[in-house]
């Protein structure tokens, strides 16, 4: 047998082996590619038909073309809700982030403990969703809660935080700011790949801490803030269990925690509305991607890369 036949054959048994770590590999992954048409892509299509019918759950849908859409912007509950959703992102993701990058600049010192610290303040990231720390935060901030009983004991007469319409938001933007600890670790690996020689010249050159900050800093951990930024952005427009357990479900008074998806909810399996609900969610999918848009144009003007 010739050089030439031999490695034919072994280019031919090399394909053969290929085609059967391709197939093992198309039947492992086979399951999560179910999932992803049944369970994600087939019921997002299928919210998106829903959009323009009649639906409850019950009856067959009726098609009724753009009214769902149309609805939307006749809705004055739903503006409401739209407001107290932008306040709470607006205001709750840039007091997250400055925590988060506060604390990051903290540990980035060199604490004894270190892997205690950042194992403390990132539980808060994963538990901050959860209903238990909502119920927990009723206890912290209701009527007769533990900062009411705090405030007594300094003889400061407290209110039922969550019941006044003009702090039960502000209640949820603080546990909002109370789950810092994902971008905080992000920030904080961020820190660490900044060359400690730029700091370094800095200090001979008679550069202030506060200068370096500004000046070496922002600008290098610029693209772990933008990439932090545009996910805590889409994490709060998501936000529904901390209203929902909060309020029972109800919005709050005077609807004052009413979140965009709260109100979605109560409209979908409250009153069985499936078909407006469909339409709001596509309309908040809307609202994100243009929030995530207007990210990625700001970008070029504060964003820097090293390339």
């Amino acid at each position: 047998m010739s050089a030439l036949d031999e490695l034919r054959q072994l280019r031919h048994g090399g394909a053969q082996v290929r085609k059967r770590d391709n197939k093992a590999a198309f039947w492992f992954l086979a399951p999560w590619f179910a999932g992803l048409v049944f369970i994600t892509v087939g019921p997002v299509l299928a919210s998106f038909g829903l959009g323009f019918t009649k639906y409850n759950l019950i009856q067959p849908p009726k098609f009724i073309g753009f009214d769902n859409f149309a609805r939307i912007f006749s809705d004055e509950r739903l503006h409401n809700a739209l407001g107290v959703t932008f306040t709470y992102v607006l205001v709750s993701v840039p007091l997250q982030l400055a925590c988060a990058l506060g604390v990051a600049l903290l540990l980035d010192r060199g604490l004894r403990g270190l892997a205690f610290y950042r194992s403390a303040f990132y539980l808060p990231s994963l538990l901050g969703s959860s209903v238990a720390i909502a119920v927990l935060w009723t206890q912290v901030f209701g009527a007769e809660g533990l900062l009411n009983r705090v405030l007594g004991f300094f003889g400061i007469e407290g209110r039922g935080w969550i019941s006044d319409p003009d702090t039960a938001l502000s209640t949820l933007i603080v546990l909002n700011v109370w789950t810092f600890g994902s971008p905080m670790i992000i920030f904080l690996a961020g820190l660490r790949q900044i060359p400690a020689v730029y700091y370094e010249a800095a200090a001979i050159d008679g550069a202030s801490k506060w200068s370096q900050f500004w000046r070496i800093t922002l600008p290098l951990l610029s693209p772990i803030l933008f990439f932090n930024l545009v996910l805590q952005i889409i994490h709060a427009f998501q936000s529904f269990t901390q209203a929902f357990v909060v309020s029972g479900g109800t919005g709050g008074p005077s609807d004052s925690t009413m979140f965009y998806t709260l109100y979605l909810y109560q409209q979908g399996f409250s009153r069985f509305d499936m078909g407006y609900a469909s339409a709001l969610a596509w309309f908040l999918l809307l609202i994100i991607a243009a929030f995530t848009a207007i990210n990625f144009w700001a970008a070029k003007y504060w964003v820097f890369y090293d390339d």
